[in-house]
């Protein structure tokens, strides 16, 4: 586990130096943009069976040439028969399993029960999740202990396991898809106090995993308060906005917040981390809505696109690129980040005069 002082957020800038004091930027023209969409029928239900000639991607309005599809529907499971004969890659582990058609599809070596046909690096998941642990918190805490469990008895695929809890101080535990003991516990035995840090710890987090393969999901257990973060909320959206991270915020009510402007401000800042990411706030208020909102989540997991383009736009001028996504088949509705930011080239250094 790696122990980080809020206070003091130089030290988290020392793990991860270039991320955490500038916004991580795709390099256009160079790197895939990757946007992952969640799609929804009339009536609210997720869409799941389209295909990639369904999408239509704009930036800035242009049409842009879709290089990468993958859908997280199209993955097939122990028992069920295979419907060609091709290599299935495990979403737990990577293994391979050789299957002919009409073969049922057994475990792989190691026990796993999921597989997508065919390499699917773009929707392997790397799942983050950050417990707020400090004094407004106390009341809500083993709620949002009880959720998270829940939520990681029930994730059926991820390859990368980041946790990170923060009050003052900022903690994280990272695992893998084969090495998760002591996971619940961990998450039990944290206790409550001192004050919050909230803005130091997302900016912690997005700086470990700038640069990753796969999705990358972030759940976010908090009411919204911070008290002592050196980075401020607008310098946080801004590095959402230029990564590819889908934040869903569970927003709980809070203790110091109850009822007061700065309730407001908590939950505006939650919200644009959502909007921003193409995620969702959630707001429990009792143990009873949790199994709703992590089953949510994970339908959303199963459900989700990715697309991935590489900008016509081959400027390095650092300003903001919109993304549009559309599909051809009418009374659907699309939910994806609306943009990043493109690089900018630093000035050349002028020589030293000797």
């Amino acid at each position: 586990m790696t122990r980080l002082r809020a206070g003091a957020i130089a030290l988290a800038v020392a793990a991860v130096p270039a991320s955490a004091q500038r916004t991580p930027v795709f390099r256009t023209g160079l790197d895939l943009v990757h946007v992952t969409v969640t799609v929804r029928d009339g009536g609210g239900g997720l869409v799941s069976d389209l295909a990639a000639e369904d999408f239509v991607v704009r930036e800035d309005g242009r049409v842009q040439a879709v290089e990468v599809f993958g859908a997280a529907a199209g993955q097939i499971h122990t028992g069920e028969r295979a419907p060609r004969t091709a290599d299935l890659h495990c979403t737990r582990c990577g293994e391979v399993v050789h299957v002919t058609e009409g073969q049922t599809v057994p475990e792989c070596p190691r026990g796993h029960r999921t597989f997508d046909i065919g390499e699917r690096e773009e929707l392997t998941l790397n799942l983050g999740m950050l417990f707020d642990t400090s004094e407004s918190m106390r009341e809500d805490l083993r709620l949002s202990q009880e959720s998270a469990i829940r939520f990681l008895e029930a994730i059926p695929r991820a390859r990368d396991l980041l946790l990170v809890f923060f009050d003052r101080d900022i903690r994280l535990s990272r695992y893998t898809s084969e090495n998760q003991q002591g996971i619940f516990e961990r998450i039990l035995e944290t206790k409550s106090g001192g004050f919050t840090a909230l803005h130091d710890a997302i900016t912690v987090y997005l700086s470990r995993v700038a640069g990753t393969p796969g999705r990358k999901v972030l759940v976010i257990f908090t009411d919204g308060d911070d008290t002592t973060s050196q980075v401020p909320p607008h310098e946080v959206q801004k590095m959402v906005r230029s990564g590819d991270v889908t934040i869903y915020p569970v927003a709980f009510p809070g203790e110091r917040l109850r009822g007061s402007a700065d309730a407001l401000r908590a939950r505006s800042f939650l919200n644009s981390l959502a909007a921003l990411s193409g995620g969702r706030v959630f707001q429990p208020t009792a143990s009873r809505e949790l199994a709703g909102i992590y089953q949510s989540i994970l339908d959303e997991l199963g459900s989700q696109y990715v697309l991935g383009y590489v900008s016509d736009n081959p400027a390095r001028d650092g300003k903001s690129r919109r993304i549009t996504v559309e599909v051809k088949r009418p009374g659907l509705k699309l939910r994806h980040r609306p943009g990043y930011d493109a690089p900018k080239d630093e000035p050349p250094k002028a020589p030293k005069r000797k």
